[in-house]
């Protein structure tokens, strides 16, 4: 180390030493559009409602709920998750109705619309972490390799958290001819992990881009972003409205609900389907991730206020990252579809349907999920019943 060593900023000197998972910032004419933002302002992103982007509450009492034995054991399931294993005579045939979803698990799904395909945040590692050795792991394998997935039109990003922007998929994607549509900023983590400039469409919240004929437009959303230990909130994040000559989707990334849904429906809507994050929710994190119940709420306020299209729930089951039960978010969404009579699809991780066609209904997760309690439902009368059915009523599957 030379004399000269001890004037480098310190900054710069963590920025040589970050590896290339924690991506790169954005710099030279990409940090001049994120000045000049509408939605950037006192040197970061803002949020359209304001929300806590760090765990309130104690973080001694949250580390002793998350890494309690008893805890840790119904934050996974129970047996092992009945993966569809999707094959290429699966995706062969196109859909019949012009629009096929399959989920991948968490938040990745391949949308097939009006003859493109359209991959949502793909993520193909082992862990969301920056290290092969620590951080969450899958809690299911993978439904189909990516490299025998075909080709993609388009790849969407909503942010760069390591569970919707994975480093080996991205890589894998590189090799390919796909468009990366992406929220302003993160085109630097892409560039640096190989993807040509040219084929970035890199854009800010109400930016829409075209893509061989279909319309992809980042729509806010409430949440956060980073992915090194000093979050610096240089990457937007985003939901995402894609349409196609017959076909509206909506994917919404990760956020906490506000009421901005509604003007993305009226704008954009209404939908045959909506993909809606409805994991890895907590009370001390409420406004950056929605409750079961607050996806549903979301979903209606997409659609004009009323049931219409098919609500798919994504961002559980892959990776444990709360600390609700494993299978809480799907049966919680499906007495929330039920009340609201609105229709939901619960596909196996793997699994394509048609939301024009027959649902995929069966609470599959029920089979491999421990015991659990249902606190959202209304309480119930017990009159009438035995001792033993009295005890059934707070076990996954009694319904």
């Amino acid at each position: 180390m030379t004399g000269a060593d001890y004037f480098v900023p310190f900054r710069t000197k963590l920025r040589s030493m970050r590896t290339e998972p924690f991506g790169a910032d954005p710099a030279g004419a990409r940090m001049q559009r994120i000045l000049n933002s509408p939605n950037f302002a006192d040197g970061v992103f803002q949020n359209p409602l304001g929300a806590r982007t760090r765990p309130s509450g104690s973080g001694l009492e949250f580390a002793k709920i998350y890494f309690q034995k008893e805890q840790r054991i119904r934050r996974a399931p129970a047996g092992t998750v009945p993966v569809h294993a999707t094959t290429l005579a699966d995706l062969a045939a196109p859909p019949a109705t012009g629009l096929r979803l399959t989920w991948m698990g968490h938040s990745s799904v391949l949308a097939e619309i009006d003859g493109r395909r359209v991959l949502f945040d793909p993520v193909w590692g082992e862990r969301c972490s920056p290290f092969p050795f620590a951080g969450p792991k899958r809690l299911h394998p993978v439904p189909v390799p990516l490299a025998t997935l075909g080709p993609v039109d388009v790849v969407v990003i909503s942010h760069d958290h390591y569970d919707h922007l994975d480093l080996p998929t991205i890589r894998s994607l590189a090799g390919t001819d796909t468009v990366f549509a992406v929220p302003l900023g993160v085109g630097a983590h892409l560039e640096r992990w190989g993807v040509a400039p040219d084929r970035l469409r890199e854009l800010d919240w109400n930016e829409t881009a075209k893509v061989n004929g279909i319309s992809l437009t980042a729509t806010p959303a409430r949440h956060f972003c980073g992915r090194g230990l000093r979050n610096n909130q240089h990457t937007l994040w985003a939901s995402w409205a894609v349409s196609g000559p017959e076909h509206r989707i909506y994917h919404s990334g990760d956020t906490g609900y506000f009421p901005g849904f509604r003007d993305i429906g009226a704008e954009h809507g209404p939908f045959d389907a909506t993909m809606i994050q409805i994991g890895a929710y907590s009370e001390y994190w409420p406004d950056i991730h929605m409750t079961p119940a607050e996806g549903m709420r979301a979903h209606l306020d997409l659609q004009g206020g009323r049931p219409h299209g098919v609500m798919l729930p994504i961002h559980w089951g892959t990776f444990n990252l709360a600390p609700h039960a494993w299978a809480e978010p799907a049966e919680w969404t499906k007495d929330a579809a039920e009340e609201a009579e609105q229709a939901a699809a619960f596909p196996r991780p793997g699994e394509p349907f048609e939301p024009g066609g027959t649902l995929p209904v069966d609470p599959w997760w029920r089979a491999v999920s421990a015991p659990m309690v249902h606190p959202w439902r209304p309480a119930r009368s017990t009159e009438g019943l035995d001792e033993a059915s009295k005890g059934d009523l707070d076990l996954a599957g009694e319904r």
